[in-house]
């Protein structure tokens, strides 16, 4: 069994929470609360863990600080890790060569610290060239000795939408783990690129944090999602419950999640990682002083109010309804 393969089979059907990075109001990463957080998000019921993805801000860190960031989490995480790869921030606007290098050069500083897979992120340069976005994919690989996601992101997260010819062309890409799909709130998207992705055998990873339930019901069979940051246990309990065809628990615990992402995943959709940031204190899993993001928009306080209102309702509901939550 190939390195691909036994990572497939490693992944499929379960939840890898695509994590926060703590730090401070001016961006510098908190290394002890960093250190907490990761220990007790990998005691929880994950099949690995995602680093460096938009919810960790992997783009606006530093080369150094990704580096940590990548250290201390394979330290924590006996299982996969995924990192996220692509154009830094810092790196302003560049053209397409320059991009795809900066993207190559992440992958294998990724290899080198660890990863065990890495998930491109869609360059706007490639927007409509599906045979760059190919060849973009094939060199990552290639250069980084490392399995392969595709990653479908949504144009306010800065992606572009794979069109269902690009996603069946990557995952028949030897490197290819599988596609993660975060298209928002475009249900067609997402149906139209689960329907090309499905007969490839390879993993459908669903990042719809708004449409978590009805992925998997479309045929999302993994998880990757920005929700499980803080909340592990209320994410995983609606895939656990899919899988094991329990429709009654299924329907429950997918009315939970959705209360909580009504509040976290909103407009501003940017704002969605400081929302999850305040879940992780509400949670105990981030301090105060750590659960910052100087990357997003600036949000009233009513909606921290709203997020922790959520919270404890969610945890005020008889013991059946929590169950695995």
């Amino acid at each position: 069994m190939s390195a691909r393969e036994e990572l497939v089979r490693r992944l499929r059907g379960t939840v890898l929470p695509a994590v926060a990075t703590p730090m401070d109001a001016a961006g510098v990463v908190d290394a002890g609360a960093l250190r907490g957080y990761a220990e007790r998000i990998a005691a929880e019921p994950v099949g690995g863990v995602a680093v460096w993805a938009h919810t960790g801000r992997g783009l606006y860190l530093s080369e150094r600080d990704r580096r940590r960031v990548l250290a201390v989490w394979r330290e924590a995480v006996d299982g996969p890790l995924v990192a996220g790869v692509g154009v830094p921030r810092a790196a302003g606007a560049v053209g397409l060569a320059d991009a795809v290098g900066a993207t190559v050069a992440m992958a294998v500083a990724a290899a080198e610290g660890g990863a065990d897979a890495v998930m491109v992120y869609p360059l706007a340069q490639l927007d409509g060239d599906d045979d760059a976005a190919v060849e973009l994919h094939e060199r990552v690989a290639a250069v980084s000795g490392l399995p392969v996601v595709g990653f479908f992101l949504h144009g306010e997260a800065g992606g572009y939408p794979y069109p269902p010819r690009l996603v069946e062309r990557l995952l028949a890409l030897p490197s290819a783990v599988g596609v993660k799909l975060a298209t928002l709130d475009r249900a067609m998207a997402c149906q139209d690129a689960i329907g090309a992705a499905r007969p490839s055998g390879r993993l459908v990873i669903t990042g719809e944090d708004r449409m978590f339930g009805p992925s998997l019901m479309w045929g999302a069979d993994t998880a990757l999602v920005g929700i499980a940051a803080a909340r592990v246990p209320l994410t995983s309990a609606v895939l656990d419950a899919w899988r094991a065809a329990d429709h009654e628990r299924f329907v429950r615990a997918s009315a939970r999640l959705d209360r909580f992402a009504e509040v976290t995943f909103r407009a501003p959709i940017e704002g969605y990682v400081q929302r999850m940031l305040w879940a992780a204190v509400w949670e105990g899993l981030v301090p105060e002083e750590a659960a910052h993001d100087p990357y997003g928009p600036a949000l009233p306080e009513g909606e921290r109010r709203a997020v922790v209102d959520c919270l404890e309702a969610l945890a005020k509901e008889p013991a059946q309804d929590r169950a695995g939550a």
